[in-house]
């Protein structure tokens, strides 16, 4: 590229009072094609059908580039075809606006302006106007100019495998992968007289991350999310009525703020085993289990009353005699799930009898796909891993602990789980002392709401934390659709990037 004294670079509509500039354009553009300009009569047609498909980039109000779309519907896309046939016979009869697919059938930079990016702008434009009217990509039949070179010793297909491992240089092919454009398949006989590319062409496409299907239900999925954490004081109350009125209390505090969950700790119940102080431990943890089955019915309207998905934090269960620590999500439409802490430590191993569950599963919500893991699980990252194969969204970890090393380590695991599977982790931990509860005596949380680290988000990876040590609510948004772009484009892509051939994470 020559050195150009830039006033100005505009992307504009193509007019038609452009067209003998645009013509010249083309003509150096494909110089080594024959007749490679489309007529005055065409480009008419085509910007009548879809004007805001074709558009031209000008450097100093000279036309430096140009890229021209159509609608097509996806399935024909797939299909093998040529030049001649997706574009209707150069008549576009193809378009369709009620299409599903946004096809590029030109797209092309001046020799004088090439270096200067502005083939990405193109690129950059159709992706914008493929998001903005919700349709599920972008394709195109790129050209391989440099095959020729190479076409005795190798098919299209080494070819293409050549050039993405760097070990052949294709200009055009190499340009439009670095685009995120994926080959998907070959195109023979695609263009006549392309001899370079021997007539073959490759069918690239972007995937339209958010696109949506159309639907007839009047519900959607929420993109950002409200988080309510609670940081529960642990305190002596008289009876159950007394903690649920504590808890309803919090839960009208955070839909006040109209969050969408509300998360409670871990055994945020156990100040009620004070009545049981007398009894064994064993026995006192099984006697605070026969509580849980009226606070999940007091939860579950206050869920629906206050319009909140409630986490419960979790509880100790019984089950056909045997001692779970459980908790349940009670949805706002009136739904209940049932979760399982996977891994008791070992003081609830030896000092209650407790066992460890075996469900592991993802729970779909009005804000997305969530997991649950309590406490202790969360340092196990296979679970996490599990679920973000059911591509969850949001984790959330009611925990207790007792010591800042505990709660520690419950920190430091949940933010890991954050980064690795590329999803949203919030924590709610309980503060305080009971002193009169055995194995109870003492509390240290800071509920937290952890994110990926990347560019869209802080760079700590942490969007909130509560003070530690102090009774108080946490609030906290969260962006689903950044979630969504940072599984495609980010950084780094943990979960797209894993090797499967050489590791997995499976059930049994």
């Amino acid at each position: 590229m020559q050195d150009i004294d830039i006033d100005n670079i505009e992307l504009t509509y193509l007019n038609l009072e452009d067209y003998d500039e645009l013509k010249k354009a083309m003509m150096v553009s494909y110089a080594k094609l024959e007749d490679a300009y489309w007529e005055y009569h065409e480009l008419e047609r085509l910007i009548n059908l879809f004007p805001e498909g074709q558009v031209v980039v000008k450097v100093n109000d000279k036309i430096a580039g140009c890229a021209l779309s159509i609608i097509v519907d996806a399935k024909m896309a797939q299909k093998r075809h040529t030049y001649k046939q997706i574009t209707g016979n150069y008549k576009f009869t193809t378009h369709k606006p009620d299409g599903n697919l946004l096809y590029g059938i030109d797209l092309f930079v001046t020799p004088e302006f090439r270096g200067l990016r502005l083939g990405r702008r193109l690129y950059d434009y159709r992706k914008e106007l493929c998001e903005r009217m919700n349709l599920e990509g972008v394709a195109f039949g790129g050209r391989i100019p440099n095959y020729y070179k190479y076409a005795k010793n190798l098919t299209p297909r080494q070819y293409i495998d050549k050039v993405k491992k760097k070990e052949i240089d294709d200009p055009v092919l190499n340009f439009q992968i670095s685009n995120d454009f994926h080959p998907s398949k070959i195109l023979k006989g695609y263009l006549a007289g392309d001899v370079e590319s021997k007539d073959y062409a490759v069918l690239l496409e972007w995937d339209n991350i958010y696109y949506e299907e159309e639907t007839e239900e009047a519900t959607t999925t929420k993109k950002v999310v409200r988080l309510g954490l609670i940081q529960w004081q642990m305190r002596p109350y008289k009876d159950l009525d007394d903690v649920m009125q504590q808890a309803e209390y919090f839960i009208d505090a955070v839909s006040g703020y109209r969050s969408d969950f509300a998360l409670f700790p871990e055994f945020f119940n156990a100040p009620l085993m004070a009545e049981n102080n007398h009894l064994s431990e064993p026995d006192a943890i099984r006697e605070l289990a026969v509580h849980t089955e009226e606070i999940v019915s007091r939860f579950a309207k206050l869920a629906v009353s206050y319009n909140i998905n409630i986490i419960t934090g979790s509880m100790p269960e019984i089950k056909n005699d045997r001692l779970f620590n459980v908790g349940y999500i009670c949805q706002r439409d009136g739904s209940i799930d049932r979760f399982e802490k996977i891994h008791v430590t070992p003081d609830e191993s030896k000092i209650w009898g407790m066992e460890g569950g075996s469900k592991i599963q993802t729970y779909d919500t009005d804000c997305g796909k969530i997991g649950v893991l309590i406490c202790y699980d969360v340092e196990f990252p296979e679970l996490s891993r599990l679920l973000a194969q059911e591509d969850m969204d949001i984790l959330f970890v009611p925990f207790l602990t007792d010591t800042q090393n505990g709660y520690s380590r419950v920190r430091h695991c949940a933010q890991a789980r954050a980064i690795e599977n590329e999803c949203y982790v919030a924590i709610a931990g309980s503060v305080g002392n009971l002193p009169n509860v055995h194995n109870m005596d003492i509390q240290f949380a800071q509920s937290m709401v952890f994110t990926p680290c990347d560019f869209a988000f802080p760079t700590n990876g942490i969007k909130a934390e509560a003070t530690p040590n102090t009774e108080m609510i946490l609030i906290a948004d969260v962006d689903i659709d950044l979630l969504t772009e940072l599984h495609e484009v980010g950084s780094v892509r943990n979960l797209k990037d894993r090797r499967k051939d050489v590791y997995e994470v499976k059930r049994k």
